[in-house]
């Protein structure tokens, strides 16, 4: 088993660089899965380790974990207060504009397996997400009825948390996530899983801007992307940088 890769550590806190495919600790959807971030990084650094926040076990990047359950709560807090600044960079489907604002809220969805997803009324609450294009690719492969393909590499901001915030806000604005097989195109999708290129939904959570919770100074940790993102990238570019 693979160690995680540790970008800070101090007495109260670490943040790792979360590999895409790994739960952050196991849930009841997962019951028979035994690898997770926790008992991952646990075994690895000798001690109990806390979650504040999660990422999707799709997304990889950086992952904030607290070394005590005082910590984990003084930390949590600045998460559900929404103090809290992180930054993602994504692969979507189409050109988008150099930059957008997304103000669109999210309700509560119900899901049972094998049923269809449905939102419950009543539960929205509000989301918005910022986001500037990085770059944009025209590739010559046809997709659906179109001749080429059209992707974008864009840096995101959201400014809550809310579950699937980003997956959900660029479905909306119909430019999903590249890999997304939640809110994503069967069409794109297909197209990425070609080859040696990387299976994976393209999220990577690469920064993120906290306040210390012992010594209140302004943090910021950066993930470096993970080997299958940048791979991708550089096949993109390869392939047609517009």
């Amino acid at each position: 088993m693979m160690e995680l890769t540790i970008l800070f550590q101090d007495d109260y806190i670490i943040a790792i660089n979360k590999p895409e495919g790994l739960l952050v600790h196991r849930t009841h959807l997962d019951k028979h899965e035994e690898d997770a971030v926790v008992q991952r990084l646990r075994d690895q650094i000798g001690q109990w380790v806390f979650p504040v926040h999660r990422l999707d076990r799709a997304t990889s990047g950086v992952l904030i974990l607290a070394l005590s359950p005082v910590i984990a709560r003084v930390l949590g807090s600045q998460f559900e207060n929404h103090e809290i600044s992180k930054t993602y960079h994504a692969l979507v489907r189409g050109h988008l504009s150099l930059t957008g604002h997304i103000d669109y809220p999210l309700a509560r969805i119900d899901e049972i397996k094998g049923s269809a997803r449905i939102k419950v009324a009543g539960t929205e609450k509000a989301a918005e997400t910022a986001y500037k294009t990085l770059s944009t690719f025209t590739l010559p492969m046809p997709v659906s009825r179109y001749p080429e393909a059209r992707c974008s590499l864009v840096e995101v901001t959201p400014f809550q948390g809310r579950k699937h915030q980003i997956r959900r806000h660029f479905k909306h604005i119909f430019h999903p996530l590249i890999g997304d097989t939640r809110y994503g195109c069967r069409h794109y999708n297909a197209l990425f899983k070609h080859g040696a290129l990387p299976k994976r939904m393209f999220l990577h959570a690469l920064n993120i801007t906290f306040s210390h919770p012992v010594g209140g100074q302004t943090m910021t940790v950066h993930a470096p992307y993970s080997d299958s993102f940048s791979e991708t990238l550089l096949w993109l570019k390869y392939q047609g940088s517009d």
